[in-house]
């Protein structure tokens, strides 16, 4: 398949891009600064911004989903719901112009999982003040998200996401945080990057939220 990347150079981007090469998919990787990202075979690098959506549609030529790993600068939280705007329109006019849906897959928090019905870990009074602005936003991001009507995918990692080791086993859920018998919550980027290229060559989030954890 081809994936349209955007935030490789970060943790988790870049084990999604070297997950995706592993398993022979063509992949152009999206960077405000082409420079940064490693020349390897299947790797076609563009500059773009994601807050330029004319800068992401040329790099969307040929691609079956945009994968959007990208964080948003930590003064500036707000920027991941702004990120779906631009994005939608991005593999929409990309999407309209070869006549076919261009998928997006978003890299997302784990803050807006559930805990118990009803209740998000966000809104838990032992939630650190600190992450709550990237987390809101997030949150608002997902709920932006709900309200296009292309076909995206958001992906909240486990309450710990952290480089480690590719096992390829873990839990998925969707809507309520997966957590193991003793109340932890914790997934490897590797296993992460696994769980999100699986759901690229086999969709069963569309339109939806999920979430993995071993």
């Amino acid at each position: 398949m081809k994936i349209t990347l955007i935030g490789a150079t970060g943790m988790i981007g870049q084990r999604i891009l070297a997950e995706a090469l592993s398993r022979k998919h063509q992949v152009t990787v999206v960077a405000r600064d082409p420079s940064k990202v490693a020349k390897q075979p299947n790797v076609e690098v563009k500059a773009g911004d994601v807050m330029k959506p004319e800068t992401v549609i040329p790099a969307l030529a040929g691609a079956d989903v945009l994968v959007s790993s990208c964080s948003p600068p930590k003064d500036d939280p707000r920027q991941a719901i702004d990120s779906v705007r631009t994005l939608t329109e991005a593999v929409t006019a990309a999407g309209n112009a070869a006549n076919r849906s261009i998928r997006l897959i978003m890299v997302g928090g784990a803050g807006s999982l559930e805990i118990a019905p009803g209740v998000q870990i966000l809104d838990t009074p032992n939630f650190p003040e600190a992450w709550k602005p990237i987390a809101s936003a997030h949150r608002d991001a997902l709920a932006a998200l709900r309200k296009t009507s292309i076909d995206w995918t958001y992906f909240s990692p486990a309450a710990l996401i952290q480089p480690g080791t590719r096992t390829g086993k873990f839990r998925l859920g969707t809507e309520q945080l997966v957590a193991d018998a003793k109340g932890e919550s914790r997934i490897s980027a590797e296993d992460y990057a696994v769980a999100l290229v699986d759901e690229i060559e086999k969709p069963q989030f569309i339109r939806k939220r999920f979430t993995a954890a071993y």
